[in-house]
């Protein structure tokens, strides 16, 4: 069985969009989950697909604590299924799900899995994720290779927009770090799971088409706080102290620059950095903004 788990923040449009195109594959037993986290989202209700599930969060409880609620509740119906965490903002090109069973009991050794991710442009979006900790760079692949592939390449980590997860790896339910609200969120959760032993990788086999800050987009300035508050916070974890602080010197310099010609950006950088230096969890964002839920 392969559960496919997404998460609506007044993105129902976008997911109805999503279930059609996995409604298109009937021969693969599926499950689709979706967590809530708007509950006066009037238009969820109103989907209507075979092996639909609703999870009302209550509130908005931000990615990381929306996915774990699934995942949670995925693991008490079955321990030894297949994850597919995947944004509302993304749809399945045709044929797609026939090709993970067959995939995943070719290489049961997977735990987590990443899936080439492409703009409605047939541009690459994302193509592994590779991590440098001696300079705390995040590196996002975003190019094919030159020469034919592996049915799989193992790499440091893989977008959360499309992340396949094999829970026959797993010896308990496997979960996001609820201090990440939005973003960074993917990269901790694969690192993490790295130093315990699971082989993290992606394919050319399964792809996604996404539509790039579909949903993010509606406000750059929470959005670009998310982010960085997220990013200072995973740069404090895996990389040195010097590395860190010459990062957060460089950021909040970059900020000031941006003032007058970008000032939403500068703006949402500086709140950021403010919000991490306070230890805060941006508690005013995640009350009234309904553009975060799902990465750009």
């Amino acid at each position: 069985m392969i559960y496919l788990l997404t998460v609506n923040y007044y993105s129902t449009q976008l997911i109805e969009r999503l279930i059609h195109s996995i409604t298109t594959h009937p021969e693969t037993p599926h499950q689709i989950v979706i967590v809530n986290n708007s509950p006066d989202d009037h238009e969820l209700p109103q989907l209507r697909a075979k092996s639909l599930h609703i999870l009302e969060a209550q509130t908005n409880l931000g990615f990381s604590k929306a996915c774990n609620l699934g995942l949670t509740w995925i693991y008490t119906q079955d321990s030894k299924a297949i994850v597919w965490i995947i944004n509302p903002d993304t749809y399945l090109p045709e044929k797609t799900l026939t090709k993970i069973p067959i995939l995943f009991e070719t290489y049961p050794e997977l735990s987590i899995l990443g899936t080439y991710i492409y703009t409605p442009t047939g541009e690459v979006w994302f193509a592994g994720g590779q991590f440098i900790p001696e300079r705390g760079a995040i590196l996002c692949n975003k190019s094919l290779p030159t020469t034919a592939e592996n049915t799989y390449t193992t790499c440091d980590w893989v977008s959360g927009c499309s992340l396949l997860l094999n829970l026959q790896q797993f010896p308990s339910c496997p979960q996001f770090d609820p201090a990440y609200f939005l973003y960074y969120e993917d990269f901790d959760f694969c690192l993490r799971y790295a130093k315990q032993g699971h082989k993290i990788a992606i394919t050319s086999q399964i792809t996604v088409v996404h539509q790039p800050s579909a949903i993010a987009n509606r406000n750059i300035t929470k959005k670009i706080a998310h982010s960085t508050y997220s990013y200072l916070l995973t740069l404090e974890r895996y990389t040195n102290k010097a590395i860190f602080l010459l990062r957060l010197l460089r950021l909040t310099l970059h900020a000031l620059i941006l003032l007058l010609p970008k000032p939403q950006t500068a703006l949402g950088k500086l709140i950021g950095v403010s919000s991490y230096l306070g230890r805060l969890t941006l508690p005013s964002l995640k009350a009234r903004d309904s553009s975060f839920n799902q990465r750009a």
